[in-house]
């Protein structure tokens, strides 16, 4: 890749954290004031990894 395309991603890379960072920032903070919803990762998490041990039991 020549020196002025690897500039020019930058450039896009740079102008594209610029214009996400407020956006990233407001969803920051409304995530340290949300309900935490463990058992709704948890009990979908333990039901997939006891139907693999399930399918491995039974080869």
């Amino acid at each position: 890749m020549d020196t002025w395309q690897q500039i020019a991603l930058l450039l896009i890379g740079g102008l594209i954290a610029f214009l996400f960072f407020p956006g990233v920032k407001r969803m920051l903070e409304a995530s340290e004031n949300a309900p935490k919803d463990w058992p709704g990762v948890l009990v979908p998490l333990a039901l997939v990894i006891g139907f693999v041990l399930l399918l491995i039991a039974l080869v």
